[in-house]
């Protein structure tokens, strides 16, 4: 069975499309620790991101890299964070989450509750960071 980021890839549950290339997809988390905060991932299904092949798991770093940048520019914060959890969704991802203080890390915070305009409005402001 599909994950649900398989399903978003594949058009069949919407998403706040961030980034996109042959390989990796990036999007908005439903659930953000903070404006901006990203999920990025592979095309490929791989449960856990260690089991990805080696120039899968590079790809990955780098299409990550490209997505914190445009972050970077569209959330001037002290730096992009990256957290590699793997336990909610077997799909291997990376969160890009924009952070000013280390405990903005933390998911055990309460997560943003932003309305559809919102996540609208901060996708086309990351997409416009080049």
């Amino acid at each position: 069975m599909a994950s649900i980021f398989s399903k978003i890839i594949a058009g069949e549950i919407p998403a706040y499309k961030i980034a996109e290339d042959d390989h990796y997809y990036a999007f908005l988390d439903i659930q953000p620790l903070s404006l901006g905060h990203t999920l990025v991932v592979p095309k490929q299904e791989v449960d856990y991101i260690f089991d990805l092949e080696e120039s899968t798991y590079i790809g990955l770093q780098l299409f990550a890299k490209s997505v914190a940048e445009r972050l970077k520019k569209a959330f001037p914060g002290k730096r992009i964070g990256v957290a590699v959890i793997g336990l909610e969704v077997p799909h291997a991802h990376i969160h890009l989450i924009p952070f000013s203080k280390v405990e903005e890390m933390n998911f055990s915070n309460k997560k943003l509750n932003l309305s559809k305009e919102e996540f609208v409005a901060i996708a086309e402001k990351i997409k416009s960071a080049n």
